[in-house]
């Protein structure tokens, strides 16, 4: 296996795919953050072949994403279902970014399939940049600087 370049191992997106960036990953978290949670119903709703789901939700559950908790139905023998951790409820943000791009540059001619709503008033919800003083910053004003840990960067 090809080990990452210094780059890649200080870089957090590098880091975070090797996570994330298994075909399937991100769909698991999806479902589970709408409450589909046993083994049986995410293979159903995904049409994902049984092994990969069992490999993606293994390496989710030792990575601290999701949770295996034991569920017992009536008269029937135990059983896992999968529950999102604080750092897969953190994940949020990331899938509502995507679902949000992809209603806008990778459109279906349906109406977009999910909504981000505030809880209490319905109403609709978007992704931005906000300041240390919670006021949002245009895109365009937004600029990446390479952090203190990058390559090249001096300490201090």
């Amino acid at each position: 296996m090809k080990q990452p370049t210094e780059v890649n191992q200080r870089c957090s997106i590098a880091r975070s795919l090797t996570v994330l960036g298994e075909k399937w990953t991100l769909l698991v978290v999806r479902d589970v953050r709408l409450g589909i949670t046993r083994f049986s119903d995410i293979r159903a709703r995904l049409g994902v072949a049984p092994d990969v789901l069992t490999d993606r939700l293994g390496k989710l559950v030792e990575l601290g994403v999701l949770e295996r908790r034991t569920y017992r139905a009536d008269g029937a023998r135990a059983r896992d279902e999968y529950v999102l951790t604080p750092a897969g409820d953190e994940l949020a943000p990331v899938l509502a970014s995507l679902s949000e791009w992809g209603d806008k540059h990778l459109p279906t001619g349906y109406a977009p399939s999910t909504r981000y709503v505030e809880a209490e008033s319905g109403r609709l919800l978007h992704l931005a940049f906000v300041d240390e003083d919670d006021h949002p910053v245009p895109l365009d004003d937004v600029v990446v600087e390479r952090g203190s840990g990058a390559i090249g960067v001096p300490a201090g």
